[in-house]
């Protein structure tokens, strides 16, 4: 389960997504986790279903390689729907000593469902056809507007894009721990629920050691190259709008538009 988390991974690959404009990536993302939340009956969710899979088909991400990090939150998702089904107020259509489920609580529950899935693997539609460097670009000059009142906007872009790298390799370093632990007679799978938590705690004192040397040497290596921060820096590549990303846009403002919409239908 560790390995399969896939936010924060790069999949190199020539797509339509891959030559967009980081900022237009970025808008798509933060509009697409709004309309999960505007959405309130089933066309809506229909809606997002179909804009969520043209993103996956046009990203030429193996879809398999995607859902992987549903595996991460199914814990989350489970708890998060067995309280929306079992403490949701409604029509009783099930009853089993103190746990009921109503027809709103199903609702709720499937709903909930849908939204977490939409929302992980939307989320990491961006940072797989996004390179570090361009997610830092992309936040930089969409929140350049900050800096007028005094915002580091360069520097709160390369920690968020920083941190967002560091998932992938984290994982990974927990990943060979944990294999190395296990060859040494370690039992990170056998036991309930409390017990392997308690067989976690050993892997957490090497990790963070091993964060630390590497944020230290990321430190040391920006200080050999005389990084001082955004003040005065130019870039290789700067950001300009192609003609895909305006019309990029404006499917954005057509799926808005739909979702917006289907809160005016009848839901079944």
């Amino acid at each position: 389960m560790i390995r399969d988390i896939t936010i924060g991974q790069y999949y190199p690959v020539d797509s339509v997504l891959h030559r967009l404009d980081p900022r237009t990536k970025l808008f798509g993302t933060m509009m697409f986790i709004i309309s999960l939340f505007l959405a309130s009956n089933i066309w809506g969710y229909l809606a997002a279903t179909v804009f969520l899979a043209a993103a996956i088909r046009a990203s030429k991400v193996p879809f398999g390689f995607m859902v992987r990090g549903l595996k991460a939150i199914l814990f989350l998702l489970l708890l998060s729907v067995s309280f929306n089904l079992f403490l949701t107020d409604g029509r009783e259509i099930f009853r089993l000593g103190f746990l009921r489920i109503t027809i709103e609580g199903l609702r709720m529950a499937g709903f909930m469902a849908v939204r977490l899935i939409y929302l992980v693997v939307g989320s990491s539609i961006m940072t797989l056809t996004t390179t570090p460097n361009q997610l830092t670009d992309g936040l930089e000059k969409s929140l350049g507007f900050l800096k007028k009142v005094g915002v580091p906007v360069h520097e709160i872009s390369m920690m968020m894009s920083i941190a967002l790298r560091f998932i992938p390799i984290l994982v990974e370093e927990t990943d060979k721990i944990m294999k190395a632990q296990m060859a040494r007679g370690a039992d990170f799978e056998s036991g309930g629920l409390i017990q392997k938590a308690k067989s976690m705690v050993p892997l957490l004192v090497p990790l963070f050691i091993s964060a630390f040397r590497r944020a230290t040497d990321l430190a040391m290596a920006m200080e050999a190259r005389c990084y001082h921060g955004g003040e005065g820096r130019t870039k290789m590549k700067p950001l300009r709008y192609a003609g895909r990303d305006y019309r990029t846009y404006l499917v954005y403002a057509f799926y808005m538009a739909v979702i917006i919409g289907t809160r005016f239908l009848p839901g079944i």
